[in-house]
């Protein structure tokens, strides 16, 4: 049971409130028998209601909690009771603004106690039984079989990474314990017992599998310190085909939203501007070099964030708590909004939407030399957005650097729409609860 895919944590997610919507359309039904209401004749607004409970559960951490069953139950109550009431005031609020009508059930305040009421009570159950499932039946229990010298920096990868389960160092001879796999290390030299050993293994039912792919995998990183020198050619990530589909869908899409969004954002950047204005009199923007497609060099667009004097300083990382952002610049950056005008940028086809973050040519010259596969990043479009930016914190040092660079691989081996569009979703996520930095 441990090696099903529902059980990764996405597809957990979805499970659960694929479940969730399903309970709200039963419970809809059982309302509608008890109590004489038609929430059913209403299929519309009925699934409109399901799918904001979900969009506040999942803004909430209501789906997060399959993630951590550490997490306490009363924590886990009071996420699902936040979710209902943050539902049930929009619906008021959009009872309020468009005046619904009187035979519309969902807008009863009585309807909406009884339907997130029992929502929530089913949300619980769902959660708690998903929560056994994961105790019950735990994640496989990986062996390694690697080199002594790669070892270490193996454990070092799975250790740095939330919520995966570090494998355990199996001895090069003799198992006293068969492991539910075994993933080998890519140094790894096998003497002709070892190879007969764990073909065995492998004979038996036991998954063997490669340190590299067990990453992309679990981790869903590539780590450069455990990759070949040879590892990955230009010509083999799906976006070299110029004439793909997905490619040009991908472009399209750049130009399309790039437009909605900078016209949407008008006022808000208009505003923003008046406010860095006020707050020191210096320049609203800050336009500054950044390493784009294969390496050539544009001007990045942003509202500026930090002090004038400190805007053209000779570069060096973001720390928390540093002292040359700005007061308006701090409000910006945990929204993002200091990013918008490099939609500028996406139009232009200097970057894309989504893509590894653009880096300053002054960090790169030493990001290059200590982190080996660094230069591939630069294969795609920079991106407003990325893979890195969603999964792990701001990058303030070479190591953190190295690990965002795990996640750029990862997206630059297997780049595609859904996974753009997971990107997506996980940005919006991020800018709605201020978790910029």
């Amino acid at each position: 049971m441990s090696g099903l895919p529902w059980r990764r944590p996405r597809h957990l997610l979805a499970l659960c409130a694929g479940l969730d919507l399903a309970a709200c359309l039963v419970l809809a039904a059982a309302i509608d028998a008890l109590r004489g209401t038609d929430l059913l004749a209403q299929p519309g607004w009925l699934v409109a209601f399901g799918l904001v409970y979900l969009l506040f559960g999942w803004l909430l951490g209501t789906y997060t909690v399959l993630r951590w069953p550490w997490l306490r139950l009363r924590l886990v109550i009071l996420r699902l009771a936040i979710t209902a009431l943050a539902t049930m005031l929009l619906v008021a609020l959009v009872d309020w603004f468009l005046n619904l009508p009187a035979g519309l059930f969902l807008s009863h305040r009585s309807t909406q106690v009884y339907l997130l009421g029992s929502l929530s009570v089913w949300a619980l159950l769902v959660r708690l039984a998903l929560r056994w499932v994961g105790r019950r039946y735990p994640q496989r229990d990986w062996g390694l079989m690697a080199a002594p010298h790669e070892t270490p920096s193996i454990l070092r990868e799975w250790q740095r990474t939330p919520f995966a389960v570090t494998p355990r160092v199996l001895p090069l001879s003799g198992h006293a314990v068969s492991p539910g796999g075994v993933v080998l290390g890519s140094d790894l030299r096998l003497a002709p017992d070892q190879e007969r050993q764990l073909r065995a293994l492998g004979e038996g039912g036991v998954p063997i599998t490669t340190v590299i792919e067990l990453a992309e995998r679990e981790l869903e990183r590539l780590p450069p310190a455990l990759l070949p020198g040879d590892w990955l050619s230009q010509a083999d990530i799906p976006w070299s085909d110029t004439f793909s589909v997905q490619r040009q869908l991908k472009r399209a899409a750049d130009v399309v939203v790039a437009l909605l969004l900078l016209l949407l954002a008008l006022p808000v950047m208009l505003l923003a501007g008046l406010l860095i204005w006020l707050e020191d009199r210096g320049p609203v923007f800050y336009v500054q070099a950044r390493s784009g497609w294969m390496g050539k060099t544009f001007r990045l667009l942003k509202l500026r964030t930090m002090t004038d004097a400190d805007a053209d300083a000779p570069a060096s990382w973001t720390v928390p708590g540093d002292g040359r952002i700005t007061r308006v610049g701090q409000v910006l950056r945990r929204v993002r909004l200091d990013e918008l005008p490099q939609l500028v940028n996406v139009l232009s086809g200097d970057m894309s939407l989504i893509g590894p973050r653009p880096e300053r040519p002054e960090h790169e010259a030493d990001l290059e030399a200590h982190i080996p596969h660094y230069r591939k990043r630069h294969w795609m479009r920079p991106g407003l957005s990325g893979w890195a930016q969603v999964s792990a914190p701001y990058a303030a040092s070479l190591e953190e650097a190295e690990l965002k660079l795990s996640y750029d691989l990862y997206y630059l081996h297997n780049w595609s729409t859904a996974l753009d569009l997971l990107i997506l979703f996980k940005t919006i996520k991020i800018v709605l609860k201020a978790g910029g930095r």
